[in-house]
């Protein structure tokens, strides 16, 4: 069920709940790539069934959100955002802020911060699935405490040759990498370990 973002914010409540359980379905239809995507689905899963705001922030211990990971036409280069909260390249994505297509997030997320017009999905079916932990910090003059992404990962495939626009209040640059200089680029360790390393070996 492919939905525009616009439109998710005017759907019924019933709507976001079949959105909901289609995601929850998927979830758990999903074969996880290894022990760490096993326990986090059960998590994810547990969370969202037992939590009616996971979609949203105002759930200051964990909420969903949704990362892109960007591939070119040829799959031999993703694309990378340098983000100012955490220092670092990295993938794209952000929040549901209760959207619960979560492809949808994604792909409007890549399109905000890369500034790329034509972003389109590899397939609809998850990717890869993350609770990341996230340090406080201060966002638009106001401190966050540390809290989990509950992170849900979608394979999107865009041209290289298109312009890109950094999103200033998030990033200060976006461009692309092949593999090997993707994960030189980041100074997040255990991204590089546990997230990126994962991505590339799934996408071959």
């Amino acid at each position: 069920m492919n939905i525009e973002y616009r439109e998710n914010r005017e759907l019924k409540k019933e709507d976001l709940q079949h959105l909901k359980n289609t995601l929850l379905e998927q979830l758990k239809d999903y074969i996880p790539y290894n022990e760490q995507e096993e326990r986090d689905r059960a998590f994810i899963i547990d969370f969202i069934n037992n939590n009616a705001n996971a979609f949203v922030r105002d759930n200051n211990v964990a909420h969903m959100t949704a990362s892109a990971w960007i591939v070119n036409k040829a799959h031999d280069k993703v694309l990378m955002c340098y983000h100012k909260i955490y220092d670092s390249w990295s993938w794209l994505g952000g929040h549901a802020d209760g959207d619960t297509n979560l492809l949808n997030v994604a792909i409007r997320e890549a399109k905000e911060e890369s500034g790329i017009k034509n972003i389109r999905a590899v397939s609809d079916d998850i990717f890869s699935v993350e609770v990341l932990t996230v340090d406080g910090h201060v966002k638009k003059g106001k401190y966050v405490s540390s809290h989990l992404h509950l992170n849900v990962t979608y394979l999107l495939e865009a041209d290289e040759d298109e312009e890109l626009t950094a999103k200033e209040d998030e990033n200060l640059g976006v461009r692309w990498f092949t593999v090997e200089e993707a994960l030189k680029a980041s100074t997040e360790p255990w991204f590089v370990k546990n997230v990126y390393s994962k991505l590339i070996e799934k996408q071959k």
